[in-house]
Formats: structure tokens, C-alpha cells, sequence
């Protein structure tokens, strides 16, 4: 799942000179003209949640909108004893994603894929080489119909009988991505490839088979340290493809 950057950066609202005295204010690009994505209005995300009558949205502030988009929300909140706070929350919303264990049955394997990932590198992964399950961002497809992408890009396989296995808020706190999460056997006999990626998005992707048991020890070692890619083999050893055998009701 690889962040694509957009091809210029464009300054956070607030960043830029003020205008002249007297004159217009400028326009902000996510708000009142397009980002680099070619979005507006990207302050009115969140305003008008009423879900959860102990939280009133007062504010919604664009710090950041490249690919992803920054903001800062000003919202009161009513605690359990009924009193009230005003709270500000950063969020990170680089949109929803999908994930998929690639599996073999027969062979009980695994494809994993291998990539440089900056975010691990700076705080503290020895290379910030990840052993990961294929994914990526859905850029406003289906989940399926994504992961089907996904999974041909960064491994070379196709798939097609995908299994859904569930959803997840990956970090909640700050981030406001939901990942679906799939399954899906893939044919080992069929040509794959030793490398993947789009090469246009910056993607060098080195394609990993591995003993489900060896990927499961590794989980154990620290060597695969990916969160998603973790759920997915914890899944298949307790309910997937290498879960214990059913028991039949008496």
C-alpha cells in the first residue's frame, strides 16, 4: 500500500502571505479552490455528524491537503459525570483500504510482499523493510474490485473468489482509515513474479512465498511487524484456511 504523491504540494491554508490591506481574501486551495487533487471543501468534512449527541462539532480547520488530507477539529464533548470540555483532535485522512491474505491450501503457503516503508524506517525498524499482505487504497472503488488491483500489482496474481473477513479502524485515534480485510487461495502453478509494483508510483516490490508456519514464526520473532498482515495470519490460523479442523455438533 504505497502513499502516491501528487505531483506539487500545495501550501497549507494559513501558510501563505496574508493578502494586501483591504484587498480579497486568497483563496485556499481543498476549501475554496481545488488541491492538487483537485478536491474543494475539504473543511466541511465532519460538520454535520449527529450520531453521538455528547459531541458537538464547532470547528474544522485544513492544516494539510497534498494527497492526504490534515485536519484539526475543535468539538465539545460531555462526559460520563455530565460535565462538558472543549477538545481539539488532529485527524489523518488518506481515505479507506483493503488488504488480502494470499494463501495456498494444498502447499499451506503464503505470498507476502517486501517494501521500504519510511514511516517504520524513521521511528526505529533496523531497514524499514516490511514483510506485508498485499494492499493499497481504494481511490473510490468497490473494496473488492480493489483488492483485486491491489493484489495483481503487488504480487502479479490474480484473484478472483475473494473471502471477506472483516473490518478494521487501523490506528483510531488519529487515523480515520477503514481497512476491509480479504482472503483469497492463489495458484501456484499459474507464472508469477519475483517483483512487482507500479513502477509510475514510486513501487519496488519484491514478492514473498513463505510455510504458513514460518510466517506465523516470524510473527512471533518481531521480523513481521505489520499490523494488518499480523490479523490476517492470526485469522487463518484460528478460523481461516489453517484454523483447527471444525467439530460436527452431537
Amino acid at each position: 500500500m504505497t502513499e502516491r504523491l501528487a505531483p506539487s504540494p500545495a501550501p497549507a491554508p494559513g501558510s501563505h502571505d496574508a493578502p494586501p490591506h483591504g484587498a480579497p481574501p486568497r483563496p485556499v486551495p481543498g476549501i475554496d479552490v481545488p488541491d492538487p487533487r483537485g478536491r474543494t471543501g475539504l473543511d466541511r468534512h465532519g460538520r454535520d455528524l449527529t450520531g453521538n449527541d455528547r459531541v458537538r462539532v464547532l470547528d474544522v480547520e485544513v492544516l494539510a491537503c497534498d494527497w492526504s488530507v490534515l485536519r484539526r477539529t475543535t468539538f465539545d464533548y460531555r462526559h460520563s459525570d455530565g460535565h462538558w470540555s472543549r477538545e481539539l483532535r488532529e485527524t489523518y485522512d488518506r481515505g479507506d483500504g483493503a488488504t488480502i491474505l494470499l494463501y495456498d491450501p494444498d502447499r499451506r503457503t503464503v505470498l507476502l510482499t517486501r517494501q521500504f516503508r519510511l514511516p517504520a524506517y524513521v521511528n526505529g525498524h533496523p531497514d524499514g523493510m516490511l514483510l506485508e499482505a498485499a494492499a493499497g487504497l481504494l481511490d473510490g472503488d468497490d473494496p473488492r474490485e480493489a483488492i483485486r488491483r491491489e493484489a495483481a500489482e503487488e504480487t502479479g496474481r490474480a484473484v478472483h473468489d475473494v473471502e471477506h473477513v472483516f473490518d478494521a479502524f487501523m490506528s483510531p485515534g488519529s487515523v480515520t482509515e477503514r481497512l476491509s480485510f480479504f482472503a483469497a487461495p492463489y495458484d501456484a502453478s499459474a507464472p508469477g513474479a519475483d517483483t512487482a509494483g507500479v513502477a509510475a508510483e514510486g513501487e519496488d516490490i519484491a514478492v514473498v512465498e513463505l510455510p504458513f508456519t514460518e510466517a506465523l514464526d516470524l510473527v512471533r520473532t518481531g521480523a513481521i511487524a505489520d499490523a494488518k498482515t499480523i490479523m490476517l495470519l492470526q485469522w487463518a490460523a484460528l478460523d481461516g484456511p489453517f484454523g483447527p479442523p471444525a467439530v460436527s455438533p452431537r
